[in-house]
């Protein structure tokens, strides 16, 4: 979907209403990864060890990522592997790294399927507010 955003103006092809319901959508999505990334952070603060998944998970992605993916992967790493406290922040930020960074998290696994299905609901509720 990124893809096909970043070829778009808005409006262009789908019309000013569906334009704005695509940005309020990936807005919304934004925001619910920032929400799943600031409970890892938490997670990582209560149990530095669980960064080892996030290790192991780049560790098998990068032996068989494309090369589309792989630089993303590879920020990840020096992330991973550089000061706890500079990742720690990068999880909670809002600025346009963190969330490009967002859509190639290697902390899958790190959060439990409650934690999980919580943040989901939480978000499925704002939606249908909004809608």
């Amino acid at each position: 979907m990124a893809l096909i955003a970043d070829a778009l103006v808005p409006g262009a092809v789908f019309g000013n209403a569906a334009a704005d319901t695509w940005m309020k959508d990936h807005r919304l999505i934004d925001e619910r990864s920032l929400a799943f990334d600031r409970l890892i952070a938490a997670k990582l603060r209560a149990e530095p060890a669980l960064i080892e998944k996030a290790r192991g998970n780049l560790a098998r992605w990068l032996e068989t990522c494309s090369d589309r993916a792989r630089p993303a992967l590879l920020e990840w790493q020096g992330l991973v592997d550089g000061p706890f406290d500079e990742l720690l922040v990068l999880l909670e930020a809002t600025d346009e790294r963190a969330t490009r960074l967002r859509q190639s998290s290697p902390f899958c696994g790190i959060l439990t399927e409650d934690e999980r299905l919580g943040i989901l609901r939480e978000f499925q509720a704002r939606e249908s507010v909004t809608a």
